[in-house]
């Protein structure tokens, strides 16, 4: 989720959660972003980022972690997770849902208009962020 627009990107991981495949993951996807959304990554103390020092010499990208147990320092993650719910209960086995289902849960979330964004969507905010920056 970046932060400024709200705009999601879904990482499909298989059954796999290591460290090294979700470093593989995010260098994959970083790698297709424009200049202007690779500035930081922001992380929870999960231990599947204990290669992100890894990712940051892949990228460039530094990576920065919340203290623990402090939920309000990613309010937009948090909000975004709880949005997530409303596709994904908590508890549910992601690996059971394909690329293509998560990009069309993320698709979703981005043409849905957002009160913190002056009621644009974030697909329109990203748009206007990218037509600025050019």
């Amino acid at each position: 989720m970046e932060r400024a627009t709200r705009y999601v990107l879904l990482i499909h991981l298989g059954g796999s959660h290591t460290a090294e495949h979700v470093r593989d993951a995010l260098v994959t996807t970083a790698a297709t972003l424009p200049q202007q959304l690779t500035r930081s990554l922001t992380w929870d103390q999960g231990s599947e980022m204990s290669r992100h020092h890894e990712f940051s010499i892949a990228t460039g990208i530094p990576v920065y972690f919340c203290d623990p147990h402090s939920p309000w320092q990613r309010g937009s993650n948090e909000n975004t997770n709880g949005l997530l719910r409303q596709y994904f209960p908590k508890g549910s086995n992601l690996a059971i849902h394909s690329p293509g289902e998560l990009a069309a849960v993320a698709a979703q979330l981005n043409r849905r208009p957002r009160k913190t964004l002056g009621w644009d969507t974030p697909a329109e905010r990203l748009a206007k962020l990218l037509a600025k920056a050019s």
